[in-house]
């Protein structure tokens, strides 16, 4: 399977472009409830895959970034998806890892690569990040790349998430 545009590196994951061909993984990551489960809240479909898969073309073509696709520098392993989206106008970090490899520092590392990323390739002054509140996994590397709490806001659904931000200025890059 050919690879799309590599965009950045971190110790042992590369982030790439999506290329059509790639949407079995996108499917395959996101129709697991274990890893939608904070998200979707429900296994996800192809038409699911392919609306995901366009938002993060037109999110690079407009911002020059999306979800980028995340390899495993070692052996070339998808492992997930890890980027900023757009959440009311400011920039919002997001991943998702396939189940396998949780427990391994990955979000983590990519939490901190996209962080630095974000303030030394684009202009961005701040990025906002949330999850849900009983994700705590989640809530916790938000807090520790540096992310401020701001506020909770309940979804549609009712569950409450934790926002936080970064901004620039705070960050020690």
């Amino acid at each position: 399977m050919s690879e799309g545009k590599l965009i950045l590196q971190s110790e042992r994951l590369a982030y790439c472009l999506w290329l059509p061909e790639h949407i079995d993984d996108v499917l395959d990551l996101h129709s697991d409830i274990r890893v939608t489960e904070h998200l979707s809240g429900r296994e996800e479909t192809r038409e699911d895959a392919e609306r995901r898969m366009t938002q993060w073309r037109d999110d690079y073509a407009a911002y020059g970034w999306c979800k980028f696709r995340v390899l495993r520098k070692s052996d070339g392993a998808f492992i997930g998806r890890a980027g900023f989206g757009l959440h009311e106008g400011e920039p919002e970090i997001g991943y998702a890892l396939k189940h396998a490899f949780w427990g391994q520092g990955y979000a983590a590392e990519a939490a901190f690569a996209l962080r630095d990323w974000i303030f030394r390739a684009t202009d961005h002054a701040d990025f906002i990040g949330y999850a849900f509140i009983d994700n705590a996994a989640s809530v916790h590397i938000l807090r520790k790349i540096g992310m401020q709490f701001t506020h909770t806001e309940h979804d549609d659904s009712g569950k409450e998430l934790s926002f936080h931000k970064l901004t620039k200025e705070e960050w020690h890059g």
